[in-house]
C-alpha cells in the first residue's frame, strides 16, 4: 500500500474509488482478469465501514461490520482465500428480552411472549416474508404495484399488519440495527427488497443458521488488510477523490494532490458520499437524485469489556433485545478463548440521535445502565469501554448502510448499478444479494469488475 506522498509504479487501466470490501474485491477481480487497477482511498486505512479495535492478547472487537453467515458465499470465499479463520458466535445459554418493562429468557428467534402477542409476531413475520418473496430481486421497481408499495412506509405496514402494541414496538427494533433508521423512515418496497436479498427474515435475524452465525479470528478488517497486501502498491491511501472527468475514451480522477488517468472507473462508495464528488459531465438527474435522497443510517456500536463473560455463568448467551434501549440489541463478542468478556450494544436511529446529544460520560452511563438492567450489577464497571460513532466518521457519514425512504427506489433505483458512461458503480447498497452486508459489498465489487473487464477486451 502507498500513501499520497508516493506514486504508482504503472499506469492503471481502471481507477477504483474506495478501499472498502467493494473496492478491494473489484481491484482483486480486475487484477485476476488481467487488468491493472489502482485503488484510491480517502482514509489512512482500508476496510471502509469495517474496523476493528484491539482489547488485548491479540483479540479485537468489531467496530463496524462483524458477522458472517450461511449464504454469504463470496465473503466466506474471500476470507478463506486470504487465510483468515472464522469461529461461531457464542450462543450458549438463553437470550433475553426486555419488553414493556418485563424481562424474559428465551431460545431461538421469537421470544416467549404472551400467547396473543406470540401469535401476532409469528403471523406478522410470515406476512413480511411472503411480501419480500414477491419483490423482484434484480429490479424491485418492476414488482407488482411497486409505486404504491414504495410510497408506503414500513411503519404503515407494521400498523396495518401487527395487531398488538408490543409486537409493533418489537418490529421496530431490528430496523434500528439493520438500517440505522426508524420504520417510518423506510420505504416498504425497499424493506421487502432488503429482506429478499438476504433470503428471508430469519436469515437476517438469526444467529445460528443466520447472518450472525460466525465471526472472524482477528476481526474482519484483517481480511481487508490481507487483500490490500496482495494488491500491494495498487492501493493508495490518504487520497480522497474530489473530481471525476470523463472524455470519450478516458477518465481523469483528481484528488487534492494528484490526478490519474484510466480507461474506466469503479466508484465503490455509498450514494451520499458519491454526492460529495464533482463530476464532469454531470451525472444523470436520476443518479444525482439517488445520491441526494439516500441518507446514511445512524448507528453507534458500544462495547463493554470485562475480565470474563460473567453472563455465561448466569446461563445467558449475551444476546438480548430491548424495546427500552438505548442499546436495543446486544451480543457476546468475546474472543474465541472466552476471555476477556465483551458485550456489544447496538444503538441506532432515534436512540443514536439521543446519544449524539450527550457527552462521552453520559453516553457511557446511559448504555451501561441498560446493560445492568439486562445482565445485572456486574455490568456496571467494565475494564474498558469503546464507542464507535459512525455518523461522526468523516469518510462514512453513518452506518451501517445508506437506506431508501419512500419514493426513491421507483424514482431512481435504476441508477444504482447502471454505468454512467465510463463510470461503474459498486458498494453494498448496489448488491441484489445480501444488501448491506460485507458479502453484498464483495459481490458488488466482483460484479462491477466483470462489467469493466467485458468492455476492456
Amino acid at each position: 500500500m502507498e500513501s499520497a506522498s508516493t506514486g504508482p509504479t504503472r499506469d492503471p487501466d481502471v481507477l477504483v474509488v474506495g478501499a472498502g470490501f467493494a473496492g478491494l474485491a473489484a481491484a482483486r477481480a480486475l487484477a485476476a482478469g488481467g487488468a491493472e487497477p489502482l485503488v484510491l482511498e480517502a482514509r489512512d486505512r482500508v476496510g471502509g465501514r469495517v474496523l476493528d479495535h484491539p482489547i488485548g492478547d491479540g483479540a479485537v472487537v468489531e467496530l463496524g461490520a462483524g458477522f458472517v453467515g450461511p449464504g454469504q458465499d463470496r465473503m466466506l470465499a474471500l476470507t478463506e482465500a486470504v487465510g483468515v479463520e472464522i469461529f461461531p458466535t457464542y450462543t450458549g445459554g438463553k437470550n433475553l428480552l426486555e419488553s414493556e418493562g418485563r424481562y424474559m429468557r428465551y431460545s431461538g428467534t421469537i421470544p416467549r411472549l404472551r400467547p396473543l402477542a406470540l401469535l401476532d409476531a409469528g403471523q406478522a413475520m410470515f406476512r413480511l416474508d411472503r411480501f419480500a418473496r414477491r419483490v423482484e430481486r434484480e429490479e424491485p421497481w418492476r414488482t407488482d404495484r411497486a409505486s404504491e408499495r414504495d410510497s408506503e412506509t414500513f411503519a404503515a405496514w407494521i400498523e396495518r399488519n401487527a395487531y398488538t402494541q408490543q409486537v409493533r414496538r418489537l418490529l421496530a427494533v431490528p430496523c434500528k440495527t439493520l438500517w440505522g433508521a426508524e420504520p417510518e423512515e423506510l420505504s416498504l418496497l425497499y424493506t421487502g427488497a432488503y429482506v429478499r436479498a438476504a433470503g428471508g427474515l430469519n436469515r437476517l435475524l438469526d444467529t445460528p443458521r443466520g447472518a450472525q452465525e460466525s465471526r472472524f479470528v482477528g476481526g474482519p478488517n484483517l481480511v481487508a488488510r490481507r487483500v490490500a497486501e496482495e494488491l500491494g502498491d495498487r492501493v493508495r491511501l490518504e487520497s480522497p477523490v474530489a473530481r471525476i472527468e470523463q472524455a470519450e475514451h478516458t477518465v481523469r480522477v483528481r484528488t487534492p494532490t494528484d490526478d490519474f488517468l484510466a480507461r474506466r472507473t469503479i466508484v465503490a462508495l455509498p450514494p451520499p458520499l458519491v454526492d460529495k464528488i464533482e463530476f464532469d459531465p454531470p451525472l444523470s438527474a436520476e443518479r444525482q437524485a439517488l445520491n441526494q435522497r439516500m441518507p446514511m443510517g445512524r448507528l453507534m456500536k458500544c462495547f463493554a469489556v470485562y475480565p470474563e463473560p460473567f453472563w455465561r455463568d448466569d446461563g445467558l448467551s449475551g444476546e438480548a433485545v430491548s424495546d427500552s434501549g438505548p442499546a436495543t440489541i446486544t451480543f457476546d463478542t468475546s474472543p474465541p478463548s472466552g476471555s476477556p468478556g465483551a458485550l456489544l450494544g447496538f444503538v441506532g436511529a432515534a436512540e443514536a440521535d439521543a446519544l449524539a446529544r450527550m457527552s462521552d460520560a453520559e453516553r457511557r452511563e446511559a448504555v451501561l445502565e441498560g446493560f445492568v438492567r439486562l445482565f445485572g450489577p456486574r455490568a456496571a464497571e467494565p475494564d474498558d469501554w469503546i464507542l464507535q460513532d459512525w455518523p461522526a466518521e468523516r469518510w462514512s457519514g453513518g452506518g451501517p448502510v445508506a437506506y431508501m425512504p419512500p419514493g426513491v427506489l421507483t424514482d431512481a433505483g435504476r441508477a444504482l448499478r447502471e454505468p454512467s458512461g465510463l463510470v461503474h458503480w459498486a458498494g453494498t447498497e448496489t448488491a441484489t444479494r445480501w444488501t448491506g452486508y460485507m458479502d453484498g459489498a464483495v459481490r458488488s465489487g466482483e460484479r462491477a469488475a466483470e462489467e469493466v473487464l467485458a468492455v476492456l477486451d
